[in-house]
């Protein structure tokens, strides 16, 4: 495991952000879309965890997209004088759109809270 002083929060956040590996910054946490890498291939960082682990990151989906209905409504009710029969349907669209769009991030920015917190695991050498 790395040693708590190599974790940066503002590099960890930004390698999760960009779906990158929080540890390395060398490979993206994504082998296909929807799949996570079981581990990054150059550092070695274990991204597959063990099961119920990325319920967090289901969390963060679900109040990002909570956050981003409510912004949308905010904004369009501050922005048109009444016309809010048009208002459920776009809502609708961004709280279906929202979190598929969103997917991806969650689990990166999850993966990189935990390196931040306790460190990912490394696997073996050999293994």
């Amino acid at each position: 495991m790395s040693q708590r002083k190599d974790r940066s929060i503002i590099k960890a956040l930004s390698r999760g952000a960009r779906l990158r590996c929080p540890v390395c910054g060398g490979a993206s946490v994504f082998q296909t879309p929807f799949r996570v890498r079981p581990e990054c291939p150059a550092c070695g960082a274990v991204f597959q965890r063990e099961e119920g682990f990325f319920v967090g990151a289901i969390m963060i989906n679900v109040v990002t997209t909570e956050a981003a209905v409510l912004a949308t409504a905010g904004l369009w009710l501050l922005s048109s004088a009444g016309g809010g029969a048009a208002l459920l349907p776009i809502l609708f669209a961004v709280a279906l759109l929202f979190p598929v769009a969103f997917y991806h991030h969650a689990w990166s920015l999850w993966l990189a809270g935990d390196h931040l917190v306790e460190g990912l695991p490394r696997r073996r050498p050999g293994a």
